[in-house]
């Protein structure tokens, strides 16, 4: 089966890349406006499968994968900063902390119908931080389209004392061991390809 991958990151696209298996990337077009009064996991279970959706008319035989990832600070939702101020922001409140990551992971077989969605959580507890240090490394690493301000995958990792998850891809945007197993599931398997 045809396998598609329904997002612009390039995080996530990297990611993919290093199971060996041949994908299309393509652009969903979902509104990513949280509901009123949504909780994180609901929110990034619902975003992964309407990602998924959003481009299964264009692949009827296909296994479609979506994924979303919130931060999460005192019940507070942190999104991409998409700007210094912000991220100095973000990374201020972050010091010293535990930051929660959720991600949406949504596996859509477009010919049967069967949906997979699940939540994987990762946690990070920053380091305390200096502004500093904040500023040096916003200077270096420029994580604005990055939720929490940060990229684990370069500089950013220098940023925690302590990472805790199942799988560290899953804070870079895609978890990995839980995809394999949903595409296991689905009758493709990654050794096998």
């Amino acid at each position: 089966m045809q396998l598609v991958l329904a997002s612009t990151s390039p995080f996530r696209r990297a990611l993919l890349e290093r199971l060996g298996l041949a994908f299309e990337t393509v652009a969903p077009d979902t509104d990513e406006t949280p509901l009123e009064n949504e909780a994180p996991n609901a929110l990034v279970a619902r975003l992964s499968e309407a990602k998924a959706r959003a481009v299964a008319t264009q692949f009827p035989d296909a296994l479609i994968i979506g994924s979303d990832q919130v931060a999460v600070l005192d019940n507070q939702v942190l999104g991409k900063p998409g700007n210094h101020e912000t991220a100095i922001q973000q990374l201020r409140t972050a010091s010293g902390r535990q930051v929660n990551f959720l991600t949406g992971l949504c596996l859509l077989n477009s010919k049967t119908g069967n949906c997979h969605v699940t939540v994987v959580p990762f946690s990070v507890v920053f380091r305390p931080l200096s502004e500093t240090q904040i500023e040096q490394y916003l200077l270096r690493d420029k994580p604005y389209q990055c939720a929490g301000s940060f990229k684990s995958e370069g500089l950013g990792i220098s940023l925690f004392e302590k990472m805790e998850g199942d799988d560290p891809n899953t804070l870079i945007g895609l978890p990995l061991i839980e995809l394999t197993t949903l595409l296991a599931a689905e009758g493709m398997d990654v050794l096998a390809s």
